[in-house]
Parts: C-alpha cells; sequence; structure tokens
C-alpha cells in the first residue's frame, strides 16, 4: 500500500516525493519559486518596454502629423530618447506601412509623407469633441457631397468615444438645427487641390467666372481659403494683374497647380479682413464710410463680417463701412442701429437721408395738439 502511486499520477504527487529528504523537497520548492519569479519579471519587462516602445511610436506619428518637417535632435528632444533611437523608431513606422521620408542636412529631418494608409490621430478631449462638432456641422454645410461622408466619420468617431465625451456630443446633436442656406455648393476635390496649393505655394492655374457670367483664365499664387459660412473665397496675388484679387471658389473650375513654388507674398491685411471688405463694401455701387456714436463692440453685435466692417475710433464712437446697390438700403441699414451718426461718403447717400428725412416729417402731418374745432 505504501508503495502504490497515487491515481493522479506521478506528476500530481511530485512533492510528497521527496518525503524521506524534506531538506532537498524544499530546496527544489525555493528554486522553483525563484525562476518562475524570475521568469515574470523577465516577461514583464519584456511586456513594459514593448507597451514602451508603442507609446513611444505613437507619440512620434503624432509629432510628425503637427508640422511638415522636423529635425532629428528635435525629435529626440520632444520624445526624451536618443537621435539613435529616434532613427529605429522611424525604421519600425515605416516596416508598419507608414511613409516616413529622411531629408537632407546637417542635422537631418523627417516628414510624414502621403501613405496607402490614414494614420491614427491622437486627440485630447478638447479636440474629440470640436472633431464631432465639425463633422456635425459639415453634415449641413456648403461643401457638396459632404454630408454622407461626415455622418460616416462622425459614427467612427462616436463608436471610439469615452462615455464622457459622447454625451457632450450627443448633446449637441440633440440641441442643434442645421439651417441650410440654399446658394451653391462647392466640391469638396476642388477645395482640397486649392488648400494643398495653399499649403505647398504651387502657383495655380484655374478658370474663373466673375458675377457678370464673363469668363476668363487666371494664374494665380493662393494664399488663403477663408469660409464666411455661406460661402467658400479663395484670396490670392493674381500674377497677370499683379495685385491681390479674391475669388469665390464656386465659379473657380479646373484648378491645376502647375508651379513652380513661390515666395509668400505679404497680404496688407489678414485675409478674413480682406473678404469681409471685399463682401461687406467693394461689390456693391454705394460704399458708405460713417460714424456711429456707439461703441464698437455694441456694433459688431448687431451686424457681420459680411455686411459691414467696423473699426473703434474711441470707447464710444466707431467707423462703419458698408455697401448695397441701392441709397435707400444704406439709409435703413444705418437706421436701424438707433444711434446717432455722421455719414463721410458718399455724397449721394447724405442728399437721399435729407430727402427721406424731409419725406417723414412731412408723413407725421403738422406738429402741435389738434384743436377742438378738427
Amino acid at each position: 500500500m505504501g508503495g502504490a502511486q497515487p491515481a493522479g499520477g506521478p506528476g500530481v504527487g511530485v512533492p510528497a516525493a521527496g518525503a524521506g529528504r524534506p531538506g532537498r523537497a524544499v530546496g527544489r520548492s525555493r528554486g522553483l519559486t525563484a525562476h518562475c519569479g524570475r521568469g515574470v519579471s523577465a516577461t514583464a519587462g519584456r511586456v513594459g518596454a514593448v507597451l514602451q516602445t508603442s507609446a513611444r511610436l505613437l507619440r512620434l506619428l503624432s509629432l510628425l502629423q503637427t508640422r511638415p518637417d522636423w529635425t532629428g535632435p528635435e525629435l529626440a528632444e520632444r520624445l526624451g530618447v536618443t537621435a539613435r533611437t529616434v532613427r529605429r523608431d522611424v525604421d519600425r513606422l515605416r516596416e508598419l506601412g507608414y511613409p516616413v521620408h529622411a531629408t537632407l542636412g546637417a542635422a537631418g529631418g523627417y516628414r510624414l509623407g502621403a501613405g496607402a494608409a490614414l494614420p491614427p490621430l491622437l486627440l485630447d478631449d478638447e479636440e474629440a469633441v470640436a472633431v464631432a462638432v465639425g463633422l456635425r456641422t459639415a453634415a449641413g454645410g456648403t461643401v457638396e457631397g459632404m454630408a454622407e461622408s461626415s455622418v460616416r466619420a462622425l459614427a467612427k468617431l462616436e463608436q471610439v468615444l469615452p462615455s464622457r465625451l459622447r454625451r457632450r456630443v450627443n448633446a449637441l446633436q440633440t440641441a442643434t438645427v442645421a439651417l441650410s442656406g440654399g446658394g451653391p455648393t462647392v466640391d469638396p476635390q476642388l477645395l482640397t487641390v486649392i488648400a494643398s496649393a495653399c499649403r505647398d505655394r504651387m502657383r495655380t492655374r484655374f478658370h474663373y467666372q466673375d458675377h457678370g457670367g464673363a469668363e476668363s483664365r487666371r494664374i494665380a499664387e493662393p494664399h488663403r481659403l477663408v469660409c464666411t459660412g455661406w460661402r467658400w473665397y479663395l484670396v490670392a496675388w493674381d500674377t497677370d494683374r499683379d495685385d491681390w484679387r479674391t475669388f469665390r471658389v464656386d465659379r473657380i473650375t479646373e484648378p491645376l497647380p502647375t508651379g513652380p513654388r513661390f515666395e509668400p507674398r505679404e497680404l496688407p491685411e489678414g485675409a478674413a479682413e480682406r473678404v469681409s471688405r471685399g463682401v461687406s463694401t467693394e461689390a456693391y455701387r454705394y460704399r458708405a464710410r460713417v460714424t456711429l456714436h456707439a461703441p464698437a463692440e455694441a456694433v459688431r453685435a448687431r451686424t457681420s463680417p459680411t455686411s459691414a466692417q467696423v473699426e473703434p475710433l474711441d470707447e464710444h464712437r466707431c467707423t462703419l463701412r458698408a455697401g448695397a446697390n441701392s441709397l435707400g438700403a444704406l439709409a435703413i441699414h444705418l437706421a436701424l442701429f438707433g444711434v446717432e451718426f455722421e455719414v463721410h461718403e458718399p455724397p449721394e447717400l447724405v442728399v437721399h437721408l435729407r430727402e427721406l428725412a424731409e419725406r417723414m416729417v412731412r408723413a407725421t402731418g403738422p406738429t402741435g395738439p389738434a384743436s377742438p374745432s378738427d
């Protein structure tokens, strides 16, 4: 009976096999425990190193997305590693299919090129909500064919959003309704070509139709795209006219970045300010310059950049520039502010306002209380 093996077989009875030699059994058990402990520690160390490397690769990929070019030392400093480690990490990204191009130079550099696969985007909470709001806005915007694509992208984003952010996005979704402008839409491919030309500083050729329907071929140096909410505009240097021009993007066809690359010129004013001046004043027959006796912020709150330009004079006055195709429209626009104002130009508006004031006085009838005999 004492020589019989346990029902479970020899392996199960290993601890009891050394019952006559307890010291050796205990020592062997401690050796196994120590060996297993070293194995677990080594495995944990390898896993930790892999996770650290993966996190660093994502960080490197995120940095490469933030600007066109990085030098090796700059990346090493941002990642807290050596330049050699940066080179190894770049090779790993290339093995994963991301086209990281090396640039020449004393310090060496890297650029993330266009590839077949879209790299992962690393977004913080506010960026994720901003992207979701932007996609929802694009679903009802003025870019042709973007509604369906925006909804698909938004669905993918919401699928991976943390619950705390999903609640914020859903709140915006349920509380927001888009109001369509009903105006002309813009082909997203057209916007992409023009935006790339702005970024790469490539001289571009395109066909353009002005507001009168006349068509012409233009060669320009694209500077900025400006969206006013209902319209897209391109601010560019027109090489044939040797001056800055503002083009409505929905009137541009067949844009082709032909080159060469150009050195960006200094725009005398901001691109948004130029578009505002163009669409609110210069496009009209009559252009008014008026001093309003009201703070600039109060006036801006009652108008928009596409209908007027507002410049502060002091704490209580501001200059308003606006345009219209009729003097009556300008007069009504000014009267609706409900403040004192002086018209500086055009002189036709001054004459029109005097005639309008006299007409209004006559419309009120004789002054003073009515007599009993009446």
